[in-house]
């Protein structure tokens, strides 16, 4: 029999690389004769380049680029002849930052237009970049200039230095958000607290980016400021889509989907008997398009037996996933806390994938 194992991560604790190889290892230890293909899956966040790298064919690259507080660092991004993945993260991350140092008003998004400009060096003109986790409120703007865009002192814009070869390159941005830019539900106000901005600098960043889609949207001849996906990343998004006419073709997409394209999960799932995939919580939210939903739903279509796992299941997750056919798994047999389940690491998820091949021979010999 065929297994594709696709979870998205457990956030907190493992990655969707480390739980795909547990599920597997355990399943292994009970049906060691059947062909495992790994094909781990993200949302564009932190963990895109690992889970899209485990599926082959990809080779990682690496750049000098400035980190969010402007320091230079090495960060990787993906490369497949024509075609390149950039993750946010690894240049820009919240993660690359200790919570010490947080500094809402300092962060740019340099590193990351530096990055995609590596891949636009390198000859790659198919891009693809996942904008999750990013530590930057900064409307977009470091990232333009990382591109080529000079700001000057009077705070005026010019994008006649972006990188010309933008014009024969692609651009497919993975972004699961809505919001705006500015306002009460912009990047600022939504997701400026999480990166260490206090009340005040929230008000100050907002104004700042109001002040930013200002001239870039005159300098850009656009107007996207309340675009769904604008307050993406800080505002990254809206930088993009203010920019979007530069790019021979450019998109806002959620990121499942991407990461399932560059992955070719599709043709993975038609070749398979039964697909496992899973998340930290399958719960209310998993009805909204989450990782698991999006297996869910291509198993249905292909006629492939579907299993998702959750390190918490709730009833309403089990509903929305039922509906398409899909039997849900805990990963505890009993709830436990979730500092416990975390402390735990890989081994219950081992267990689950035992228990999972030992239903599966029943079922079968039955």
């Amino acid at each position: 029999m065929r297994l594709l194992v696709a979870p998205d991560s457990f956030k907190g604790s493992l990655t969707s690389v480390e739980v795909a190889e547990a599920l597997a290892a355990g399943w292994r230890s009970v049906r060691p004769s059947d062909e495992i293909v790994l094909a781990p899956l993200a949302d564009g966040g932190e963990g895109t380049l690992a889970a899209i790298e485990a599926a082959g064919g990809w080779m990682r690259q690496s750049a000098i680029v400035a980190d969010p507080l402007g320091r230079p660092i090495t960060a990787d991004w993906l490369r497949d002849g024509n075609r390149a993945v950039v993750e946010m993260a690894a240049a820009s991350g919240l993660s690359r930052v200790r919570a010490d140092e947080r500094d809402a008003l300092a962060a740019t998004s340099r590193g990351t237009g530096e990055l995609l400009r590596a891949a636009l060096e390198a000859g790659c003109r198919d891009l693809v970049l996942g904008i999750g986790g990013s530590a930057t409120t900064d409307g977009g703007r470091g990232l333009l200039e990382g591109l080529g865009a000079v700001v000057r002192g009077d705070g005026s814009v010019d994008l006649a230095g972006l990188d010309p070869r933008l014009a024969a390159a692609t651009l497919a941005v993975a972004c699961d958000v809505t919001n705006p830019l500015l306002g009460p539900h912009g990047a600022a106000a939504t997701y400026g607290p999480q990166k260490g901005a206090s009340v005040t600098q929230v008000q100050e960043l907002d104004a700042r980016n109001a002040a930013w889609a200002d001239v870039l949207e005159a300098a850009a001849g656009s107007s996207v400021r309340n675009a769904a996906g604008a307050g993406a990343a800080g505002g990254v998004g809206f930088a993009l889509l203010a920019v979007a006419s530069r790019f021979e073709r450019f998109a806002l997409r959620p990121g499942i989907g991407l990461i399932m394209e560059a992955v070719a999960f599709e043709a993975r799932l038609r070749a398979s008997d039964i697909v496992i995939t899973g998340e930290g919580r399958i719960d209310a939210q998993t009805a909204y398009g989450k990782t698991a939903l999006g297996v869910a739903r291509l198993a249905r279509e292909a006629g492939v037996r579907c299993i998702a796992v959750g390190g918490g299941v709730e009833p309403e997750g089990v509903e929305a996933l039922g509906r398409l056919g899909v039997e849900v798994v805990p990963v505890w047999e009993q709830r436990v806390p979730l500092a416990e389940a975390i402390a735990a690491g890989a081994a219950p998820l081992i267990d689950c994938g035992a228990r999972l091949a030992r239903g599966w021979l029943t079922k079968s010999l039955d």
